[in-house]
């Protein structure tokens, strides 16, 4: 069975968009973005935006990121993966990301959350890339183990984005 992404969560005032590289098993089967209890994604860019994201409905999570000209997407528009692990993504096929980028000009910023979404995004970017201001986040995934005081303080970088 074919995992496929969500739909870009954009508007014409985005200014930072973070990329993921496919949503997980509970983020699929609750149609959200990071949904998994565990992913600390919410909390996060919560703390970047000094507003409390993680309590919220999902639907007015979206609406507060696209009110501080944040936008979320996946560079894997669908693959064969087993689980939720990146390193399962197999016979995948990628976003049109230039077309996205082509289609928000206020876009400045790109995020990466994660090694495998930044390889693989840089990959389809291209020469693109260089349009944009590129940052590398450490994944907000749980199976990186890294700690939340590390992970929050490389994603503080996302607040250069979103002012």
């Amino acid at each position: 069975m074919r995992k496929r992404c969500f739909a870009p969560v954009v508007n014409a005032d985005t200014r930072l968009l973070i990329l993921g590289s496919l949503p997980g098993e509970k983020s699929l089967a609750h149609s959200q973005y990071y949904a998994h209890p565990q992913n600390r994604f919410w909390m996060l860019l919560g703390e970047v935006l000094q507003i409390e994201l993680a309590s919220l409905p999902y639907d007015a999570r979206l609406a507060a990121l696209l009110a501080h000209g944040v936008g979320l997407w996946d560079v894997v528009a669908q693959a064969h993966r087993i689980g939720s692990l990146d390193s399962n993504i197999r016979a995948r096929d990628d976003n049109d990301l230039p077309a996205l980028l082509a289609r928000y000009p206020a876009i400045a910023t790109i995020a990466f959350n994660g090694g495998t979404a930044l390889k693989l995004g840089m990959k389809v970017l291209g020469e693109e890339a260089k349009r944009y201001r590129i940052v590398a986040l450490p994944s907000s995934s749980p199976a990186y183990t890294l700690g939340y005081a590390d992970k929050l303080a490389q994603w503080q970088a996302l607040a250069d984005g979103i002012q």
